[in-house]
């Protein structure tokens, strides 16, 4: 049997505690104002929603009419409360046991506790999320399932719907109560892409799924098409240890920039300086070299249809060469006339550093040179500060990489 958590409205509900707020009573956002009538609310309280106001919309978004306070994310925070609630977990199963699925939400495997614990789950559930209201204030609702996927359907569909704010499946339930359910896109890893290229079938509903020859479920969405067949079923065999001990094939290292403000074509380029300086010395730090780049440009007000672009390079981890490659990139492909206000970086095609070869023209002392550079840039912003060493070009009004080195997940502290 699995358990899978969730804090409600998690960023929102800290917020509430700590002005002595009834998280499910209360009308607060989490949102940077400063960042204007278009900042994005990380969360919305549960009473908002019952008013209507969609979670992640934007401020200008919710009526006018409606009262309600605006907290400034402080991500840090939200942390120290995530490992407090975390260490409520210990006391009731081992770590090797939890698996967080993300900030607010954590899956127990308790498939080992039943003589400890009896067979009535749905007791410990209570008792865990009693635990976590009185320690923090927060409610918590929860998914008990017999593997995973049905633990979190669980959460997801039925928990929100019982006074306990606890769901429960077993295989014969979840055919028997959900096999009917719509939208698809209310079960777990069913996106609206994946609804759409059902519903050109008339596939609607798990039962739909079921009845479905699996050749047009293969073909609509390749490998993928097994889990879906599965889950729809109610079946799914991943354990912890297959999610922990799971190494992709291939990978990538990406960064991601929303400006503050409509940037132009000289001015954005600083951006990307220090961005792809910032991705070099993650890829350094992790040993690796790219044969691969790629950027991403979003125009202010798509006045401009958004820009992607890839562009393989000689596998390597040399800064100089790899900016070389993105100016490239940049000044062939980006508009000068347009305003940019979102810049995407990423590198694939990654290897392992004792892989890294030359070409004819490579200055290897100086690219060895570099790379222990960087490493000692690692070492010193680890040891005191991301700011504790700067380009002159970070200094610059128009750059923004001093002060995103003080941010918490793209937020403030």
């Amino acid at each position: 049997m699995f358990l899978c958590i969730d804090l409600k409205s998690f960023y929102a509900s800290v917020e509430c505690v700590i002005r002595g707020l009834d998280s499910m009573k209360s009308n607060l956002v989490v949102a940077d104002e400063s960042r204007g009538q278009g900042a994005l609310c990380l969360a919305v309280s549960p009473n908002l929603k019952k008013l209507g106001v969609k979670n992640r919309c934007r401020l200008f978004e919710i009526p006018k009419e409606i009262p309600y306070i605006i907290a400034k994310p402080q991500m840090k925070l939200y942390i120290k409360y995530s490992v407090l609630i975390y260490k409520i977990y210990l006391k009731y199963v081992s770590s090797t046991d939890i698996y967080p699925y993300s900030i607010d939400e954590m899956f127990l495997d308790l498939t080992t506790y039943h003589k400890y614990y009896g067979n009535n789950l749905k007791n410990l559930a209570e008792t865990i999320l009693k635990d976590i209201w009185q320690s923090t204030g927060i409610v918590a609702t929860c998914g008990i399932g017999t593997n995973m996927y049905l633990a979190k359907v669980a959460l997801d569909i039925l928990a929100k719907h019982e006074p306990t704010n606890i769901g429960f499946l077993t295989e014969e339930l979840y055919l028997k109560k959900l096999s009917k359910h719509v939208p698809l896109t209310d079960f777990w890893q069913i996106g609206s892409g994946i609804a759409k290229r059902l519903a050109k079938h008339h596939i609607y509903t798990m039962e739909d799924i079921r009845q479905a020859p699996h050749a047009i479920l293969i073909k609509e969405l390749g490998v993928n098409a097994h889990i879906l067949i599965n889950h729809a079923r109610g079946y799914d065999d991943v354990t912890f240890k297959d999610i922990k001990e799971y190494k992709p094939k291939s990978h990538s290292l990406a960064l991601s920039q929303i400006l503050f403000e409509n940037y132009s074509f000289t001015d954005a380029r600083i951006i990307l300086n220090e961005m792809v300086e910032t991705l070099v010395l993650d890829l350094v730090k992790k040993n690796l070299i790219a044969g691969q780049i790629s950027l991403f440009i979003g125009y202010s007000n798509n006045t401009y249809l958004a820009l992607n672009k890839q562009k393989r390079i000689f596998s390597t981890s040399n800064f100089k060469e790899i900016l070389n490659n993105f100016y490239y990139l940049y000044d062939n492909y980006v508009l000068p006339q347009g305003l940019i206000r979102h810049i995407g970086i990423s590198f694939s095609q990654l290897t392992d550093y004792s892989y890294q070869s030359y070409h004819l023209f490579s200055n290897i002392a100086q690219e060895r040179k570099e790379h222990r550079l960087f490493q000692t840039i690692n070492y010193i912003k680890e040891q005191y500060g991301k700011n504790a060493i700067l380009r002159g070009t970070n200094l610059l009004p128009c750059a923004t990489q001093k002060m995103r080195n003080t941010l918490v997940g793209g937020h403030h502290e």
